[in-house]
């Protein structure tokens, strides 16, 4: 019999453990230690919130598995064609409303700036992109709503809008000048290796291959969601059992510029998700938080959140990922002042 305990099977094991789960378990574990009887307040309020998820949740996953079963990716190369200015609205448009992942997005972005698609058609997608998918609408209007999720949609494009003629005015600038690292990362995590080069199949179910696809995707962003909004409503629970509101409306109630920028400047390094920053918002919403705090948060941490961040910084050099992040802060910053001006 093999031994179960030896050290090079203790990796493999923890390796399988999901950190999003096995964080989730940790904080109701130490509820439990130091305040016992919350504990089942908290797992409950958690599961009812899921459940009351759980529609739009499944919204997200057939949009999602529908589009990339389709191929309908393969849509975003056009944005690159044509007139910059153009180029700078299709790629807005299309990278506040695509569902895909950064790491598919990488060897496509890659590839065209390496054969010299304008950079600031390039920096109008990545800004809009991470912002906003058909799965983040339908988890934005369940978790805060509707006209929150609509507000951000267009604030991604806005932001893409912003970014992209920004830097198409600068092109001519040291900053923007020869903006590609030496040797790019072109490879991607989905291991796309020729990114949006086909014909959407709008009728998938015909086509087994496609049939898979569907399924697999549909399978790996149900997991993906409710294991994110799992650990999101642990934490809303503990917010709401120990988080005095009266704090929250002190700091970041108001209608003022300061409370927006300190939303901006604290969502920019502390946001990791933007499934699971949903509730948390909402929630901090219903405790006083100010509307237009809350949409810069949103902006700026989407923006700079890891696996969007990852996709520029692996293609471009630092100048240009300065850039990219300073048009998030101001984007951001903006959008949280009109966003004040209007909720």
């Amino acid at each position: 019999m093999a031994d179960t305990t030896s050290p090079s099977s203790t990796p493999r094991l923890w390796a399988r453990i999901d950190r999003v789960w096995l964080a989730a378990a940790l904080i109701i574990g130490v509820v439990a230690l130091i305040d016992f009887p919350r504990t089942d307040d908290v797992i409950t309020f958690a599961a009812r919130a899921l459940l009351g998820t759980l529609p739009f949740i499944a919204f997200a996953v057939f949009a999602i598995a529908y589009l990339k079963a389709t191929g309908a990716e393969n849509l975003l190369a056009k944005a690159f064609q044509g007139n910059p200015a153009r180029m700078i609205v299709m790629a807005a448009l299309l990278g506040g409303l695509s569902p895909f992942c950064s790491c598919e997005v990488i060897p496509f972005i890659a590839a065209l700036l390496a054969v010299g698609a304008p950079l600031a058609a390039v920096m109008a997608f990545w800004l809009a992109s991470p912002l906003m998918d058909p799965a983040m609408f339908a988890i934005t209007t369940g978790a805060i709503t509707l006209d929150f999720a609509i507000a951000k949609t267009l604030a991604a494009v806005a932001l893409g809008l912003f970014g992209g003629f920004g830097t198409l005015m600068l092109s001519r600038t040291p900053i923007f000048t020869d903006p590609l690292r030496e040797k790019p990362a072109v490879g991607g995590c989905c291991g796309v290796k020729a990114p949006f080069s086909a014909t959407p199949v709008w009728s998938f179910w015909q086509v087994p291959e496609r049939v898979q696809i569907f399924r697999h995707a549909g399978l790996e962003n149900g997991v993906f969601l409710l294991k994110w909004l799992t650990l999101a409503y642990v934490i809303e629970a503990l917010m709401v059992y120990y988080m005095p509101a009266d704090f929250i409306a002190n700091v970041l109630g108001g209608g003022g510029l300061g409370t927006i920028l300190l939303g901006a400047f604290v969502g920019m390094p502390a946001y990791l998700n933007g499934y699971a920053a949903a509730p948390l918002i909402g929630d901090l919403l219903d405790q006083g938080m100010a509307p237009g705090a809350a949409m810069s948060f949103m902006i700026a941490g989407g923006v700079s959140s890891i696996p969007a961040a990852l996709a520029v910084w692996a293609l471009v050099k630092p100048r240009i990922f300065a850039a990219y992040l300073g048009f998030a802060l101001i984007g951001s910053v903006l959008t949280g002042i009109a966003w004040q001006m209007i909720a």
